[in-house]
């Protein structure tokens, strides 16, 4: 079932979500320490991920020069900006519910993380790394929901939505690509999603605040160097 993953992520969001409902009084260091959690699973991920790679030269290429345009263009900078603009509009003084709604949407959907797995999702009918955000978006509903209240669960449709319909399209543009090319382009970007999830891992930490949206184009960059030196 190619959607498996966008729909296990919008599932666990929404148990979460009512587990946090429950269990209103975390400590805060039980949350630092869940939260570290997710970060140490989030790069062993990564790791995991990044050795399938065949060519650690064209990741490399593609990542700098991905980093490159990302930095011209700002990716960071204008998602965090929209980020603060929907939270700005939507969150209204003494609303939690809009407030926990928007600012879980926008952790849950801001970041490379969700349109890596789901591209995954679609190239190869791989969900580990959305199962795998499964878990840190639901350990995450936890916690906003004990802070924010109920709203937090309706952030689960977007996510849904969201992964669904990039999830598709890949889906779609790869039954157009020989199988042999497909099978290259699913080594590459599961190899360079991997380097930057283990990126996000290393940022939940709190060892590093590593840009890592930026580096999203290396994912368009390593497509065309794939399919250039697969066609020359």
């Amino acid at each position: 079932m190619i959607l498996l993953g966008s729909i296990v992520n919008a599932l666990a969001i929404i148990i979460g979500s009512f587990s946090g409902a429950v269990l209103r009084n975390l400590r805060e260091e039980t949350k630092d320490t869940v939260t570290k959690g997710i970060g140490l699973g989030v790069i062993a991920l990564g790791l995991q991920m990044s050795f399938k790679a065949n060519s650690f030269i064209l990741i490399l290429i593609s990542l700098c020069l991905g980093a490159m345009m990302g930095e011209f263009f700002r990716i960071e900078d204008r998602m965090n900006t929209f980020g603060l603009y929907l939270e700005k509009r939507f969150a209204k003084p003494g609303s939690n519910f809009a407030e926990g709604f928007v600012t879980a949407t926008l952790i849950f959907l801001i970041g490379s993380m969700a349109i890596i797995g789901a591209i995954e999702s679609g190239v190869s009918g791989n969900h580990q790394t959305l199962f795998t955000k499964s878990v840190m978006d639901g350990f995450m509903a936890i916690m906003l929901t004990a802070t924010l209240g109920v709203g937090v669960l309706f952030s689960a449709f977007p996510v849904l939505i969201y992964q669904g319909i990039i999830t598709l399209a890949a889906s779609l543009l790869m039954k157009y690509v020989p199988k042999e090319l497909l099978d290259q382009l699913m080594i590459g970007i599961s190899s360079i999603g991997g380097l930057m999830i283990m990126a996000i891992g290393l940022n939940i930490l709190g060892l590093t605040k590593i840009r890592v949206s930026n580096y999203l184009p290396g994912i368009v960059i390593l497509v065309l160097l794939i399919v250039g030196q697969f066609y020359l």
